[in-house]
């Protein structure tokens, strides 16, 4: 396989995806094919993933004996990390199900937000998150913002056409302690 495979933790699926399909945002897409390479553009993109669902592909590692199911065979599921020419590494995530099925039909998809996926990138030494890896557009996002990303926060649109991080609390706040 062209790919490496190493195990990460993703954390539970969240419930806001019961129901999920697996189709890709259209908005999310549009948003990745407008990034002509100017910095407004791809930031247009990366905030319109901070609100998007993701696919995850997750593939089966541990005896490849290629015989068919095999009950004693033992397995583990794992994320998948790409290494580029240049040595750096980073983890894959879809915008739909049609995507990840084009790249390799037999991952399986988990869903999950932009900042959790980015905590994951950040988990596993990472250096980017690499989107839709064939098509319908590859889209990268580096590792100056998988940082930001991985601590919660999401990039939005300010109304005066700049940018900024909106942070998102990821635990519910804790109760003040009584010993003092």
């Amino acid at each position: 396989m062209p790919y490496g495979v190493r195990v990460h933790t993703l954390g539970q699926v969240n419930a806001a995806f019961a129901g999920d399909r697996g189709e890709p945002d259209p908005g999310v897409r549009a948003a990745i094919a407008a990034s002509d390479g100017t910095v407004t553009r791809y930031l247009d993109a990366v905030a319109e993933l901070c609100t998007a669902r993701l696919l995850v592909p997750v593939v089966a590692t541990g005896d490849d004996s290629g015989d068919g199911p095999d009950p004693a065979r033992h397995a583990e599921l794992a994320a998948v990390s790409v290494q580029g020419p240049d040595g750096r590494r980073a983890l894959l995530a879809f915008t739909g199900l049609d995507a990840l099925r084009a790249w390799e039909p037999r991952a399986r998809p988990v869903p999950a937000t932009l900042d959790d996926v980015c905590a994951t990138v950040d988990e596993a030494g990472a250096e980017a998150l690499l989107i839709d890896v064939a098509g319908p557009v590859p889209f990268v996002v580096e590792s100056d913002l998988v940082g930001e990303l991985a601590q919660g926060r999401r990039l939005v649109r300010l109304d005066d056409g700049g940018y900024g991080w909106l942070a998102v609390r990821r635990d519910p706040p804790r109760e003040p302690s009584d010993s003092a």
